[in-house]
């Protein structure tokens, strides 16, 4: 195992270190900028640190204003990011993650002193896995450089909140060769791998990404991608249509009026993107506001409908989704079940649409159908990657991002 920067090697993490149990708050904001989720979780460890049960204890999710939201989408685009709103904003929405905690301790009757930890995953606003040119410190013209920017200020949560807080999760991966994303299905693999049977969990937030979980799988037979987009492109094309006044397609209503248009689904299956081999992953930097506008542009030559449109965006999500299956899992893993989770699963035309083009072999169903809410996964997730550096054990799976070894990742404020 690798404990280089092992925090917990210092006296004040001796004591956590040597703890069999902890109580932990997982922090984090969705590309679906919908608010921010805090999940308290009480998590048992055997005499080695390894992790032997995670319950979750209560969930709290704190909406962004329309403000709030409308602010956020402008930092996540180069053409309408500014500096000084993108530094304010990284202040700012420290606020809401320390009011999330104080709501979820008050929800929970328990007090900050009976929790040890926060792990704040923070909110991305551009994450670029496929690196770009950057000038070389050796002098020797420009190097390649993979970046991911999540933004909420520790310090502020600590200030707040009076508990230390661990963030930045992803960057030390990326510093190993990898890519930094997904990072959850280290938590998937210990919450639904099963001896039994193989497993998929299906997270369909912003982005798409799934979770392949073989049967009796160890950590290291563990592997991830992003399928694509998931909610991401149809909230935009939604947006637009309203001005604002709606944020997505409640339960694939829209969508469900209209027809899938063939030359619409060509274009957007036409990417390098989908015939890439993982690891891979993507983000709104992609499938953000220019290609939404790409779309519409397409149905405004087409004299396409909104129905048709939404129809078309919906489909694409779910093509991509069972592609990704099909082309990059299926011929290497058995699999009885797909668990899908996030936002997209209240999509009613998107659930329709997966199960239709999902083999008949292979089970649809939810994380909730094994006690884990939907929206609650990811916070969960991300508290126990917080817990397993201040345990010393490394947190990320390099067959996942492609990083050249295992690493604890994690920035400790105290």
């Amino acid at each position: 195992m690798d404990t280089r920067g092992d925090i917990s090697s210092y006296p004040m993490w001796a004591k956590y270190r040597s703890k069999r149990e902890h109580l932990v708050i997982g922090l984090m904001s969705g590309t679906s900028l919908d608010g921010t989720d805090a999940a308290l979780v009480h998590i048992q460890t055997d005499e080695s640190g390894a992790m032997q049960r995670l319950d979750l204890i209560d969930f709290v999710c704190t909406p962004y204003t329309n403000e709030l939201r409308e602010k956020l989408i402008r930092l996540c685009s180069p053409e309408t990011a500014r500096v000084d709103e993108l530094t304010t904003a990284h202040f700012g929405v420290s606020e809401w993650y320390a009011q999330s905690v104080q709501e979820l301790l008050q929800s929970a009757g328990v007090s900050s002193s009976q929790v040890d930890v926060i792990s704040m995953h923070g909110q991305t606003i551009w994450h670029a896995p496929v690196p770009s040119a950057f000038p070389s410190p050796l002098g020797t013209g420009s190097m390649k450089v993979s970046s991911t920017l999540q933004i909420g200020e520790c310090a502020v949560v600590r200030e707040r909140t009076g508990l230390p807080v661990i963030g930045n999760l992803r960057a030390r991966d990326m510093a190993a060769g990898g890519e930094g994303a997904p990072l959850t299905p280290y938590a998937d693999a210990l919450m639904f791998r099963s001896v039994t049977e193989g497993r998929l969990v299906q997270n369909i937030g912003g982005i798409g990404n799934v979770t392949v979980l073989p049967s009796g799988s160890s950590e290291t037979e563990v592997s991830a991608f992003d399928t694509g987009p998931g909610n991401m492109v149809i909230d935009a094309l939604v947006r637009h249509a309203t001005e604002g006044k709606q944020h997505y397609d409640p339960n694939g209503s829209i969508a469900a009026k209209g027809t899938v248009h063939p030359e619409l689904a060509a274009y957007c299956l036409n990417d390098e993107y989908f015939r890439r081999q993982p690891p891979k992953s993507t983000g709104r930097e992609v499938y953000g506001a220019d290609y939404a506008k790409r779309l519409m542009e397409f149905a405004a030559l087409h004299d396409l409908s909104l129905e048709d449109l939404l129809a078309s965006a919906t489909w694409f999500t779910a093509e991509t989704i069972v592609r990704a299956v099909e082309d990059f899992v299926l011929p290497k893993t058995s699999i009885s079940a797909m668990l899908t989770c996030g936002g997209g699963t209240s999509n009613d035309t998107l659930m329709k649409m997966i199960r239709l083009r999902l083999p008949e072999s292979i089970r649809l169903e939810r994380i909730a159908d094994y006690g884990v809410p939907d929206d609650a996964r990811e916070a969960m997730g991300f508290a126990l990657l917080g817990h397993e550096a201040l345990m010393g054990r490394t947190n990320t799976l390099p067959r996942v991002t492609g990083a050249a070894h295992a690493v604890i990742s994690g920035h400790l404020t105290l």
